[in-house]
């Protein structure tokens, strides 16, 4: 099968991001949201001027793009024009959307009871609490691993999470003794929670 051959400014551009040591998913979200901007430019992106930048955000906000989108779109384009291009100037005229803040939802006692009550497993009700009772997101509970766990700390280590950091988090002893309930009967040997294909 023939793949479509990449144009320079779409290599250059992907060689300027794995220079910098970008993860793969922001590669491939900048280079979608400069596709994005090419198709609405009906033109190569290099020839964009301030207005073709004004018009495709005023564009975007009249199609109710999102914030969360339309800041993707943002950060893509000020990369795509100040590195790639060497053009900084064009970044100038980009507008980060501001985000109205929300009180996030917060589960009462029994709705977390009912939730865990109703994981279909031990490894999944171990699984639910790591997540919910460490904050972790679900990326960071799938590569947890049984070295991980520092009883005589109270804390679980968390390597490469968002950003490709590592941290801490606090671990409860009710945590403790239901990741020991699941490591008892699974008996995992280097992951915590393994898949189907260990």
């Amino acid at each position: 099968m023939n793949e479509k051959p990449i144009s320079p400014l779409r290599r250059r551009m992907i060689e300027d991001m794995t220079v910098r040591n970008f993860v793969e998913k922001t590669r491939n979200d900048y280079i979608r949201h400069v596709g994005t901007f090419t198709a609405f430019l009906g033109r190569a992106p290099d020839t964009a001027t301030p207005e073709d930048l004004r018009l495709f955000q005023l564009h975007q906000t009249q199609a109710g793009v999102g914030a969360p989108s339309i800041n993707g779109s943002v950060a893509a384009l000020r990369f795509f024009f100040t590195v790639t291009l060497d053009r900084p100037e064009m970044a100038r005229h980009l507008t980060f959307v501001r985000e109205p803040r929300r009180i996030p939802v917060i589960l009462s006692l029994e709705e977390i009871a009912r939730l865990l009550e109703a994981a279909p497993g031990p490894k999944y009700k171990a699984a639910l609490s790591a997540a919910y009772g460490a904050g972790l997101r679900v990326s960071e509970v799938v590569a947890l691993k049984v070295s991980d766990i520092d009883s005589e700390r109270m804390l679980l280590r968390i390597e490469q999470g968002k950003g490709r950091k590592d941290r801490f988090a606090m671990l409860s002893p009710l945590l403790l003794e239901l990741l020991r309930d699941w490591y008892r009967i699974a008996r995992p040997a280097v992951w915590l929670f393994p898949g189907r294909d260990p």
